[in-house]
């Protein structure tokens, strides 16, 4: 099944985000990204080594009460997969996190670890995919699989009402999780591009980014500039609509 369409895959309704996580992190629906997990923990990389890898499926992170929700790709092998915790541990996250302790949604600038006393304000963070993927490229029907646990999460985050979708394959999740894919013609469907900015039927505002990652980061596709005007819109947008 295409990732840009409905999930044929359900999940009950949970009552709380913390009953959400807790499927997340048992979750097998995956094979493949639970192998190649598995053998990411157990081989390591040399700077990590005398670490213990969560290895499990990461959920999203964040305030209940959010008005702005961050949907990434999928967890890093050596960050997410190595932390147990979304955008934290590589340097994504530290691109992530600088944003959203410079425009007030995190109370510190950098993210290492569970426990290193992170706490997000007004915001919440997850992903497309919840285990991390070889190449960072999940497959459609691994999407598929895991889009309920976005839509689950929406669910719960009742007052959430500008998102930051960073990357294409983002941009669409969350557009299917929250139902505007099949909803909206084709050409009613906001498009994906950075800095483009929708406003959905419902009110939502959807703003589209390149990904933090390496690729775009290192090579100036992404710069900070570009970044900052991101979250700075973002916020601008949450305090209008507060």
């Amino acid at each position: 099944m295409s990732s840009r369409g409905g999930s044929r895959y359900r999940l009950p309704r949970f009552p709380t985000l913390a009953a959400v996580a807790r499927a997340i992190v048992a979750c097998q629906r995956c094979p493949r990204l639970r192998r190649y997990c598995a053998r990411i923990a157990r081989e390591k990389v040399r700077r990590f080594r005398d670490e213990a890898y969560w290895s499990k499926p990461v959920p999203g992170f964040g305030d209940p009460e959010a008005r702005l929700l961050v949907v990434g790709l999928a967890p890093a092998a050596h960050g997410g997969n190595r932390t147990g915790r979304v955008f934290t541990g590589d340097s994504s996250g530290d691109w992530l996190y600088e944003a959203l302790y410079r425009f007030g949604f995190s109370n510190q600038p950098a993210s290492t670890r569970r426990g290193d006393g992170l706490r997000l304000a007004g915001c919440y963070v997850t992903a497309a995919a919840r285990c991390a993927p070889p190449g960072n490229k999940p497959l459609p029907r691994e999407l598929d699989r895991c889009r309920p646990y976005l839509e689950a999460e929406l669910r719960l985050l009742r007052r959430v009402r500008v998102v930051v979708a960073l990357g294409r394959i983002a941009h669409q999740s969350w557009l299917s999780a929250a139902g505007w894919w099949d909803r909206l013609r084709p050409a009613e469907r906001p498009r994906f591009a950075h800095g483009a900015t929708a406003k959905l039927p419902d009110g939502t505002v959807l703003i589209a980014s390149y990904h933090p990652s390496r690729q775009n980061t290192n090579t100036g596709r992404l710069t900070r500039a570009m970044w900052h005007t991101v979250f700075r819109r973002a916020k601008a947008l949450v305090f209008a609509r507060s």
